[in-house]
Parts: C-alpha cells; sequence; structure tokens
C-alpha cells in the first residue's frame, strides 16, 4: 500500500478522534498532532495546546482515557504542555467524566488501533526507572527500613535542586504570608516565627524538631527565642546539610540534630516544646497512635506540641487518580486524612487541643511561587536532575496548588498540651501571637 495513502488515513483517523473527544471541552485549548496538525476547541485564544508527539498517547487516550497515562507520557516527553499548565490540568476532570456512546467507543476501538507507530515509540514500553513505584518494591509498610527509603526517595533527589526554588534558608512547607503581596523569603520568615510564637518558646526550653528538614527552624529558634534545638530527620542530605550550617556557625552548644527515626528518640518528658512541620504526611494513618503517642512520652507534662500538616476532605487514603501519582512519583507510603481524624487521634492519645489555624491559602500561594521559580530555572534545574524528574516535579506542584485553590486539601497547625490538671501555661488569648512583628530579612 501506498506510505502516503497509509499516513493519509491514519491522520483522518486522528482527526476525528481528537475533534470527538474534545468536542465538549469547555474551556479554551488546542491539540497538535505529531504531522503537525493542529486543531482548536472552545472560544477565544487557547490558553494551551496538548502536543501529542506520536501516535501511541493518543492510542491509550482514547482506549483508556486515563489521566495518569497521560502526565506519564508527558513525563516521558511523548506528551508536551505549550501555554498554561494550570488550566491544562482541568483535563483530568474532564476526561475522567467523558462520556462516549457504545457505537462511537466500538469505532474508535478500531481507529485508535490502526493508528500508525512512530520510529521510536516502541522505546517508551519499557518502564524507565522512575517510573517503577516504590511501595511495589519494598515490603513492610510504614516500617523502619522502609520509612528511610521512602524519604530518601523524595528528599534525597538534590539539595542544588531544591535551592532552586525553595526560600533563602530551603522551607520546604508552607509559607505564612501576611500580605498576599510578600516574597516567599518573607513568607517563610513569617512562618518560623509564626511558629516560635505559638509555640510561646522562651530562652533555656529544649525542643525538638521532628522531620527538621534542612534545619531553619531549629536555627531560627535556637538564634532568635534562646532555646536548645533538637532536630531529626530521615534524609542524610537533610542532616548533612544541618550538620554544615551549625558546623559553619558555631552553634554546636545550642543546635543538634541526628539522622534517627522519630520511634528511636528515647527518654521520658524530655522536651519543653515539640514541633512537626511538613513531616506528619510519611507517618502514616495507621501510625497516628504510634506517633502522637511518641510525642507525647517525649514531651514534659505542661508542655506544648505543635503539629503542621497537610489533610484532605476525604477520611483515610482512597485509591484515586491523585493518590496513585503521588505514592508512585512523589511521596512513596504518603497518606492524609481529614483534620477532624487528625485530632480526634491526638486526643486518643493525651493531648488537649489548644488552637487550630488553616493555612490552605497560604499553601496555594506558597506552591504558586515554587512553579515559579523552578520554571525560572529549568536550564539549570536539568543540570541537577533528569527532565522527567523535573517534568515531576512541576505537573505535581501545579496539581497540588490547584488542589489546595479548590479545598480538596488543606494545612492545619494544631497546637496542643499533653493534658494535665489544671491550666496549660499559655495566655488566655492569641493576642500576643500576633502583636509581635516578625524578625527582619537577611543574616540573623
Amino acid at each position: 500500500m501506498d506510505s502516503s495513502l497509509t499516513a493519509n488515513t491514519g491522520a483522518r483517523r486522528a482527526e476525528r478522534m481528537v475533534a470527538r473527544v474534545f468536542r465538549d471541552y469547555p474551556g479554551s485549548m488546542a491539540v497538535r498532532l505529531w504531522d503537525g496538525q493542529k486543531f482548536a476547541f472552545g472560544g477565544g485564544a487557547p490558553e494551551f495546546t496538548l502536543v501529542l508527539r506520536e501516535p501511541r498517547p493518543l492510542r491509550e487516550l482514547i482506549l483508556a482515557r486515563d489521566p495518569l497515562r497521560l502526565a506519564e507520557s508527558y513525563f516521558r516527553g511523548k506528551v508536551d504542555i505549550e501555554g498554561n499548565l494550570y488550566a491544562a490540568l482541568q483535563l483530568k476532570d474532564y476526561l475522567q467524566s467523558l462520556r462516549l456512546s457504545a457505537a462511537e467507543k466500538a469505532a474508535f476501538l478500531s481507529a485508535a488501533l490502526l493508528l500508525g507507530s512512530s520510529v521510536d515509540e516502541d522505546t517508551g514500553r519499557t518502564s524507565p526507572a522512575w517510573r517503577a513505584s516504590l511501595f511495589a518494591r519494598l515490603a513492610g509498610k510504614h516500617s523502619k527500613p522502609r520509612d528511610r527509603q521512602a524519604i530518601a526517595f523524595h528528599y534525597d533527589v538534590s539539595d542544588d535542586f531544591y535551592r532552586l526554588w525553595l526560600d533563602e534558608r530551603m522551607v520546604y512547607s508552607c509559607a505564612y504570608f501576611e500580605d498576599a503581596d510578600d516574597g516567599l523569603d518573607q513568607a517563610q520568615r513569617n512562618k518560623l516565627d509564626h511558629l516560635c510564637r505559638k509555640l510561646r518558646l522562651a530562652p533555656g526550653e529544649r525542643l525538638l524538631d521532628i522531620g527538621c528538614g534542612w534545619g531553619a527552624l531549629i536555627h531560627w529558634a535556637a538564634l532568635h527565642y534562646g532555646v536548645t534545638a533538637h532536630g531529626i530527620t530521615l534524609s542524610r542530605n537533610q542532616y548533612e546539610h544541618c550538620r554544615r550550617m551549625i558546623d559553619e556557625e558555631g552553634l554546636q552548644d545550642r543546635v543538634r540534630v541526628e539522622l534517627r527515626d522519630y520511634r528511636d528518640v528515647a527518654g521520658d518528658a524530655v522536651f519543653d516544646k515539640i514541633v512537626s512541620v511538613g513531616m506528619f504526611e510519611h507517618v502514616g494513618i495507621g501510625n497516628f497512635p504510634l506517633y502522637f503517642g511518641t510525642a507525647r512520652r517525649l514531651l514534659k507534662p505542661g508542655g506544648l506540641f505543635l503539629n503542621h500538616g497537610i489533610t484532605c476532605d476525604t477520611e483515610g487514603w482512597r485509591k484515586s487518580l491523585s493518590t496513585e501519582f503521588i505514592n508512585r512519583y512523589v511521596f512513596p507510603d504518603g497518606e492524609l486524612d481529614t483534620v477532624s481524624n487528625v485530632q480526634r487521634a491526638m486526643e486518643r492519645s493525651g493531648f488537649e487541643i489548644l488552637d487550630v489555624e488553616a493555612l490552605r491559602p497560604h499553601y496555594a500561594l506558597t506552591l504558586r511561587h515554587w512553579v515559579q521559580r523552578l520554571e525560572n530555572h529549568r536550564g539549570e534545574a536539568l543540570r541537577h536532575v533528569s527532565e522527567p524528574t523535573y517534568r515531576i516535579w512541576r505537573l505535581y506542584m501545579v496539581a497540588c496548588a490547584l488542589s489546595f485553590e479548590a479545598g480538596d486539601a488543606g494545612v492545619y497547625q494544631i497546637l496542643a498540651g499533653r493534658r494535665v490538671k489544671g491550666l496549660h501555661p499559655v495566655p488566655l488569648t492569641r493576642r500576643d501571637v500576633y502583636r509581635q512583628s516578625v524578625k527582619p530579612g537577611g543574616d540573623e
């Protein structure tokens, strides 16, 4: 058969399928095929163009209508998004809600199977290393060895990569915007000081930071509030960064960091205050009693514990497109629950809830800052990580920003005290938390 005739026939099939699939798309978009054909949908200028570089992603899109397969093709560079990636993620809900008649399904199945192949298409059939799910390779969910490897999978990518898009102190958690126009560096300084004020830190107290990251909070608390700060992390990269910071600034008498699992911290009633920021998502719902029980054991009577963590709007961590994507590519074994279930677990562990603050709008703003900074440093990022890794992180953070904006995810700071007889030593109002100005920027 004449090759040009075959190509034309394949192009017509592709055109018909694209026209039907995106006919009712509620926004404004375009699709460009591997042969250069371009189709526009909706009114006005397209917000983005979905670029299909070979037939296979279109076949998978037609046969499965699984947005995760489309995402995987994007990671491999077989699909691209030109334009507004935030707008492009509307495709997830659109494809999942698309309804085709029985006749359309039969016709599309036949046409999809007859689409031509690209020269290098078969190379995509062998899953690259980054695609393999960590939880499928390791045994014992939330065992200590598995948690160490899960943390390494996420955090030990490259400090230089994280440094490109995090703030000056490398705070990898929700910032605190006193004004929506605050820069990211200022908003993270706001957050560090907000945490310290909520904990009512005082000179001479012992502070434990569970999951201390790159050490910004233990550093801030020791310098500005006079505490002796002890951080723990499972990330080798973060641990070594903290050690260098402590040595370079001569903080050995005030700041200590350990490469240690929270379950292995020994002692009873050891710390005056305990904080955990952005680590809670790794604990696992089944480990809530152990996690909160450990915090209670380590906290002195009358002490304060502040847990800062992401929540979701449905109970439990049910299998879905979003949860599968996160666990496969970003946070192996990560699990979220509702804020009410988190508080119930804290109370059952012997804590009294003293204060709860919702920071959902703050995380949406934080993520948009991170995405913009990552995109601005794309070239440099690709010197530290692979193209698929860059694409995974970009897509992940854009999707998270939209999730926080929609209310599917939340983030809460929950201040609690170890339950004791009498009153906890906190002021009667929150006035002390807000009347102090944040510490100035720059070097401490």
